[in-house]
């Protein structure tokens, strides 16, 4: 028990950094620069999904935990937070570098999660732009998300950011220990065999198991890929599916709750579908 304490310590001060500065940034445009942000996001909106499929392939689910804020402030598109989502890494390179992978499979891992990012992130942005077409862009939030959050703005860039991000990991570490208890509680082995079975079927499961907000699945659906109990569909679709806490956050700041389970069935659709492709060419 005091190690679960301790690895939910852990992941929870991983993404301090990430949320300080994600929280600096939102802080710097709303006092300094909300005239000019809407000009910038405009001219590399149509960018996103590419930008944002790439920075979700660092390490760690930092990138993720970034973009769910960005998205809540609308700083961001559906389309890029959909491709940072699905690009994000997690644990699985860690765990892929390791376990001393070839480097072939590295990159076909990296690559899929990449590709499959960078289309679902644009075509979310094509239909979404497609059904707004004559209306109105809201254009960023910020403001209204600082209102929200009752962070206390006036008090400044760096206070305000403290106070956000004190506010959110707090919420993280209690989120993420309550999921370590049940993932403890229920053990690996038993969530490993959850995952395994019927091809198809394990292709959904994995897919389901990829949307805990925890980083606990990518690395049990990574060992057991390079250990050959899982297929390349089965493990791509809940790798693609994990954000980390990345959703967890987006459920948290996003207070559009229809939207926000639209969002978590384009992950788990995207996933699934990759999987069950896969599983069909190979």
């Amino acid at each position: 028990m005091t190690e679960l304490f301790a690895d939910t310590i852990g992941d929870t001060l991983k993404l301090v950094p990430f949320l300080l500065v994600t929280y600096l940034i939102m802080e710097y445009l709303e006092h300094k620069a909300a005239g000019r942000t809407q000009a910038l996001l405009r001219r590399a909106g149509k960018a996103g999904p590419f930008l944002g499929a790439a920075a979700g392939l660092f390490p760690q689910c930092g990138f993720s935990a970034a973009a769910a804020n960005f998205y809540a402030a609308r700083l961001i598109s559906r389309g890029t937070l959909v491709a940072v989502f699905l690009a994000t890494s997690d644990e699985m390179l860690p765990v892929l570098l390791t376990e001393a992978a070839e480097g072939a499979t590295i990159v076909r891992l990296l690559a899929l999660k990449f590709t499959v990012g960078l289309l679902v992130g644009f075509l979310v942005d094509f239909v979404d732009a497609f059904a707004r077409r004559g209306g109105q862009d809201q254009g960023p939030q910020i403001h209204e998300l600082c209102e929200q959050e009752h962070c206390d703005c006036q008090a400044g860039i760096v206070v305000s950011a403290l106070r956000h991000t004190a506010g959110i990991v707090a919420f993280l570490f209690l989120a993420t220990l309550l999921l370590n208890l049940a993932i403890f509680y229920m053990g690996e082995d038993s969530l490993a065999a959850f995952m395994q079975g019927r091809p198809f079927v394990s292709v959904l499961l994995t897919a389901a198991a990829g949307l805990i907000p925890n980083c606990a699945p990518s690395v049990i659906m990574t060992k057991l890929y390079l250990e050959g109990a899982l297929s390349l569909g089965a493990a791509m679709a809940g790798l693609l599916a994990g954000s980390g806490t990345g959703l967890l956050i987006l459920l948290r700041m996003n207070r559009n709750r229809r939207e926000n389970a639209a969002i978590a069935g384009i992950i788990y659709g995207a996933g699934a579908v990759t999987g069950i492709l896969l599983e069909l060419l190979g």
